[in-house]
């Protein structure tokens, strides 16, 4: 698309937008109605927001600068002047992050009989088992590297956790600079020092200190003879985007397995993390030893790897917790009811498929108020065993560690069904665990894919052909999230399970697109991405356009992850501008701006974070009073709708569509989790004036 210089005041920049997103994470945990432990997981969160934030768009940025690239972004920032306003963004983050862990968070705890130690801190009997873990379960596995003309500066591998230290030789005066790496994947990062170790009043509840407090103050035990001269902490975060070429299958599983082994290690240094308290001339070896430029350094006064507080989420009190919701089987997946007998005995009614409740009517899930395991698991683990079920066809993109679904689907392929799993490869973080998934399903017998060439595959959808009465029938699930029962609890999202003619022959069609034996171009009334997405929803949206300039009401309501491509963003400008009514539900980055005089008046942006992760897509479009409805995987991104494989769906029964409407409007009046953007796309956050209203709670049918 050409741009001009009208079109950059129409977009805002999408990493400042993802920061604003990732502030809005931040803001949860420096939330005092949270209770403690809910603002340790936030905060959390937030970093690991931000490494991979690190690794993967500051990467790129630097990569560009390195390049010599000069394109500009939509809202016409060069790579250099991006990665200047990033850094401006988020140093005073940081800052509000560590103040909240030191002044707030760690005397909070305290309150409550948990304690986060420094070494300092440690009363006698403490120190001496802390020492003495050091000894047993620590010092073995440590290797201190030298630095000096015959060792040259180690290699610091991507969010490893290190001491830089100075020792100096009593006898000489020689100093030398060394380097010891925290052991952090087989070790946890909070020691938990055992209560009768502890002198404290009342016993603690939890105490602990940070592992590599333990390692440093027991660093003569590393160097004896040696003088301890000054020692700091430091991080280290690499370039760790995998750049893959267009390969066939074989060649793809090699190069990722190889891309992950130069992931662990790393790339090009994208920043480096030091305590505030890291002596002047251990820095500059640091700097001048990694080649780390002062643009790439942050200086940190608190705890490095925050993101490791998720450990103290193991922490047994439930007051330091939100209050606990759970989910329920969907109303028509009961599948075994019970009645009383006139003796008072139980009597069990018959077992009813899920194959028979889906032929009733369409279903739509919305987890986690659904229970996954009662509803999607379930129609893939009955697919495994029905004996009429003659073949399954999944994608999977980001799954659970032990998975029910895949011990289904392993179970169907040596029960004799026909099962295909496509696999994609390059779900990013994830691929070491894919590629673990597909060798697993591959000696299960199970037929595995890698998806189209040049395509990442992120459609969620299943498909179980079964054999009723001589004829073969489609059942199939079509969702917004990912086939996985850890993030099933956390991310809200919504399926679709049906038997409709017309979508199943889209899907059977869809999937020989995947395994590459068809190039298919049109589809009955599935959308799917990168062939008729776009241009779909670029046409719903133009249907509200016509509606309004003919007279009638427009009106659009859509929920998405992100809203980022610049012909999407345009044509809600142009609906606005012709009294299209719109209203967005954007959780992350957002490019467009609402509520502008003369651009975007009709258009109102809300982002929702809270105890869940908001991940379901919903398109809504009035249509004169005839609502159009779709559900599917796809965010309003480029990527999403040019480079990947993505189905969205229609939902088409009317009751249906009413509860979907009925979701939207319930996040749409949310008051306790939600920012409204303004008109210069800053977020405030909305005040429950009166009735308070969560949009978690309401759907999980409390009241807060």
């Amino acid at each position: 698309m050409s741009k001009n210089k009208k079109d950059h005041n129409l977009f805002l920049n999408r990493e400042l937008s993802w920061i604003n997103f990732n502030k809005r994470v931040l803001e949860k945990a420096l939330d005092e109605n949270n209770p403690l432990l809910e603002q340790a997981k936030f905060s959390a969160i937030y970093s690991n927001n931000l490494d991979e934030f690190f690794m993967v768009r500051v990467a790129s940025l630097k990569s560009q600068v390195e390049a010599g690239v000069t394109k500009k972004s939509e809202d016409n920032k060069s790579p250099i002047e991006q990665l200047i306003l990033i850094r401006e963004a988020i140093l005073p983050c940081l800052k509000q992050q560590q103040q909240h862990y030191m002044s707030m968070l760690k005397p909070g705890l305290h309150s409550k009989n948990i304690y986060l130690l420094d070494y300092k801190e440690l009363t006698e009997r403490e120190k001496i088992w802390v020492n003495n873990y050091f000894k047993s379960a620590i010092f073995p596995v440590l290797t201190p590297l030298a630095v000096d003309p015959a060792h040259p500066f180690p290699f610091v591998s991507n969010l490893s956790l290190n001491i830089a230290a100075i020792i100096r030789d009593p006898d000489t005066g020689q100093e030398q600079f060394t380097r010891v790496k925290v052991p952090q994947k087989t070790l946890p990062r909070f020691i938990n020092i055992p209560n009768d170790y502890s002198d404290r009043k009342p016993q603690p509840l939890y105490s602990a200190i940070p592992i590599e407090q333990v390692v440093a103050f027991n660093l003569s035990l590393l160097f004896p003879g040696m003088i301890i001269e000054e020692h700091s902490f430091f991080r280290v975060t690499r370039d760790a985007d995998l750049e893959l070429r267009d390969l066939e299958a074989d060649d793809l599983m090699m190069a990722l397995e190889e891309g992950l082994r130069k992931r662990r290690m790393g790339g090009e240094i994208v920043r480096l993390e030091v305590s505030n308290k890291m002596p002047p001339r251990i820095l500059e070896m640091l700097k001048e030893g990694m080649d780390v430029k002062d643009e790439d350094l942050y200086i940190v006064n608190g705890l490095l790897a925050i993101d490791e507080l998720f450990e103290l989420m193991s922490i047994n009190d439930s007051s330091l917790y939100n209050k606990p919701l759970n989910g329920q089987i969907h109303k028509s997946l009961k599948y075994s009811q019970f009645s009383l007998l006139e003796d008072g005995s139980l009597k069990q009614e018959d077992f009813k498929s899920i194959f028979s409740i889906i032929r009733q009517k369409d279903l739509l899930l919305h987890h986690p108020y659904d229970l996954f395991a009662n509803s999607v698991e379930e129609f893939i683990s009955q697919s495994a065993d029905d004996p009429l079920v003659m073949g399954i066809k999944m994608t999977l993109y980001r799954v659970s560690q032990n998975s029910p679904i895949i011990a289904a689907l392993k179970k169907a392929a040596q029960n004799g069904k026909q099962v295909m799993a496509l696999v994609e490869l390059k779900a990013r973080f994830d691929e070491d665990n894919n590629i673990q998934w597909a060798k697993q399903l591959e000696k299960s017998g199970v037929h595995v894919v890698y998806g189209v060439v040049g395509l990442k595959t992120h459609t969620k959808i299943a498909l179980v052909i079964r054999k009723e009465k001589e004829k073969l029938r489609s059942y199939f699930h079509i969702g917004t999230g990912n086939y996985n029962s850890k993030t099933s609890k956390q991310y809200t999202d919504l399926g679709l399970l049906s038997v409709q003619p017309e979508l199943g022959q889209d899907l059977i069609e869809l999937f020989n697109y995947l395994t590459g034996f068809s190039k298919q171009q049109s589809f009955r009334k599935l959308l799917v991405a990168p062939v008729t997405l776009r241009k779909g929803i670029e046409n719903l949206i133009k249907k509200e356009i016509t509606n309004a300039k003919n007279g009638k009401k427009g009106k659009i309501k859509i929920k998405v992850n992100s809203l980022v491509d610049p012909n999407i963003i345009k044509l809600l400008y142009e609906a606005s501008q012709n009294g299209v009514r719109v209203d967005l539900i954007v959780r992350g980055m957002c490019c467009l701006y609402p509520q502008k005089e003369g651009l975007s008046e009709n258009i109102s942006v809300i982002s929702t974070v809270g105890r869940y992760l908001e991940h379901s897509r919903i398109f809504w479009f009035y249509n004169d009073n005839d609502p159009e409805v779709f559900i599917g995987s796809a965010d309003l991104m480029r990527r999403n709708l040019d480079r990947r494989v993505e189905a969205v769906t229609p939902i088409e029964d009317i009751d249906l569509k009413k509860d979907v409407e009925g979701i939207l409007d319930i996040n749409l009046k949310d008051n306790i989790n939600t920012w409204e953007m303004k008109s210069d796309g800053t977020f405030i956050k909305r005040k429950a004036l009166n009735k308070k209203i969560c949009s978690h709670t309401e759907l999980m049918g409390f009241t807060e």
